[in-house]
């Protein structure tokens, strides 16, 4: 049985509720049990999430395989009870949803933006989702501090920016996830050099949910062997402090 995707919202409310289109059959072998949950993120994300700038309204028809599903395939690359951080989450993508898709997991929003902290803990608090927490400041400001199985990110930066912040968040023997687009192989080749003076092992390109979505995602993987070591990390801000930008 597919899982139902009414828009929420009033009658004749804003317009871009009434383009998300119908929760595709894989939604179900995907998020198993919490499938009502993803529908119920996706519907979220076509509402509020436009409205309060978190989403294009253009992205509305396309959200489902282009933003949801593509980023809930990358759930097959993470071992499983492991501890992630989600660089850069924005509107949650793709941390809420591999927290949907893999319950498992323990997932950490870092989102420097307080308007997104406060949607993120929001749409954490419709879904149920104990397995996730909301930190707000910039990579940078958590290195040396907080460490992870796996820091994952999804349009934050160039690969070598995304290494420089992501990287220091690394347990030993850790890895970097970051969901990129077709150029990954030129970026990654491109960003060999500085992956090795960062103190990166070993990196890779890959593409997973051949069958889910069309085209597959493609993900970056960089891995370390030993924590790397930081030097004057940034004290965090408060989560209250008002926003730069």
């Amino acid at each position: 049985m597919r899982p139902s995707s009414e828009t929420t919202g009033s009658p004749g409310g804003d317009p871009t509720e009434l383009m998300l289109g119908p929760a595709p059959a894989a939604v179900v072998s995907v998020f198993g049990d919490r499938a009502a949950d993803a529908v119920r993120y996706a519907e979220i994300l076509a509402g509020p999430g436009v409205t309060r700038g978190l989403l294009g309204p253009r992205e509305v028809p396309r959200l489902w395989e282009r933003h949801i599903l593509n980023c809930a395939v990358v759930g097959e690359l993470l071992p499983a009870d492991i501890q992630v951080c989600d660089v850069g989450s924005g509107a949650g993508l793709p941390g809420i949803v591999l927290a949907l898709a893999r319950p498992d997991l323990t997932v950490t929003l870092l989102e420097p933006l307080l308007r997104r902290t406060l949607f993120l803990d929001e749409v954490i608090a419709l879904l149920g989702l104990p397995n996730v927490r909301v930190l707000r400041g910039r990579a940078e400001e958590f290195a040396g501090r907080e460490r992870f199985d796996v820091v994952t990110s999804r349009a934050v930066a160039p690969l070598d920016r995304l290494a420089g912040w992501s990287l220091p968040l690394l347990r030993a023997g850790g890895e970097m996830v970051a969901l990129k687009g077709g150029s990954a192989e030129a970026e990654l080749a491109e960003s060999a050099e500085l992956l090795a003076k960062l103190g990166a092992t070993r990196w890779s390109v890959q593409t997973v949910g051949t069958g889910i979505v069309d085209p597959p995602t493609t993900v970056i993987r960089v891995g370390i062997d030993q924590e790397l070591q930081v030097r004057g990390a940034k004290k965090p801000r408060s989560k209250n402090r008002r926003p730069g930008r």
